[in-house]
C-alpha cells in the first residue's frame, strides 16, 4: 500500500539559525505547510497552544530546556509526531527517555538521507495515528448510537409494554419500512418526547 501524499504542518524549535535554515530546506512546501519555526521551549509552548501540528522538531538543546518533557507532552496530544535532534553522546539516554512516549531522536550531526529518512517515519507515524484518530471516532460514534437506541427501546418497553426483543424489532421494523437508519428512528421517537 502506498503512502498518500499529505500535507503535514510543522513546528521546529530551533535555537540555531543555520539548524533552521537546513531543516526548512529539506522540508518542501507541497508536503510540509505551514511550517513554523520557534527559538525556545516557552515559544514552542504558546505556539501548540494556539493549533496544533503534524510534526514538532525539536534542536536540543535550547536556551531553555532540553525539550525532552515538551517532547513527551507533545507525544501525548493526539496526531503529534515528535522528532528530537539531540548531541551524538546524549542520544542513548534522551532515546531512553523520550521513546516510550512516542518520540523519535535522531543523534547530530545527521546526514541529508538520514534526515529524509526520518521525514518519511514521521510521515508514516501521522498517518497511523490518523487510522486510529478515526478508528475512535467511529467507535464512540457506534457507542453513541447503541445508548440512542437503547433509550429507544426503553421509552417503548416503558410507554407501550413492549419486551425488549418486541422493542428491538419495532425500531428494526420502522427502519426497513421508512428506509432510514435505525437511529434516526430513534432520535424520531426520543425527540417526540416531552421534556
Amino acid at each position: 500500500m502506498k503512502l498518500q501524499r499529505r500535507v503535514y504542518s510543522v513546528l521546529i524549535v530551533s535555537a540555531s539559525t543555520q539548524a533552521d535554515h537546513a531543516l526548512r530546506d529539506l522540508l518542501p512546501e507541497l508536503q510540509f505547510d505551514p511550517v513554523h519555526t520557534v527559538a525556545s521551549i516557552a515559544a514552542a509552548g504558546r505556539a501548540t497552544a494556539e493549533r496544533s501540528y503534524d510534526f514538532v522538531i525539536l534542536n536540543s538543546p535550547l536556551p531553555d530546556d532540553s525539550g525532552v518533557s515538551f517532547a513527551v507532552d507533545c507525544c501525548r496530544s493526539a496526531g503529534t509526531v515528535v522528532l528530537l535532534l539531540v548531541r551524538a553522546e546524549l542520544l542513548a539516554e534522551i532515546s531512553e527517555k523520550a521513546t516510550g512516549y512516542g518520540a523519535f531522536t535522531l543523534a547530530k550531526p545527521f546526514s541529508k538521507q538520514t534526515m529524509l529518512m526520518a521525514l518519511d517515519w514521521m510521515a508514516s507515524a501521522r498517518e497511523r495515528l490518523r487510522r486510529m484518530e478515526h478508528k475512535s471516532l467511529s467507535l464512540e460514534e457506534k457507542m453513541e448510537e447503541i445508548r440512542l437506541i437503547n433509550r429507544a427501546k426503553w421509552l417503548l418497553i416503558e410507554q407501550q409494554q413492549m419486551d425488549e426483543p418486541q422493542a428491538h424489532r419495532w425500531i428494526e421494523k420502522q427502519a426497513m419500512d421508512r428506509c432510514i437508519t435505525r437511529r434516526a428512528v430513534a432520535e424520531e421517537l426520543l425527540a417526540s418526547q416531552p421534556d
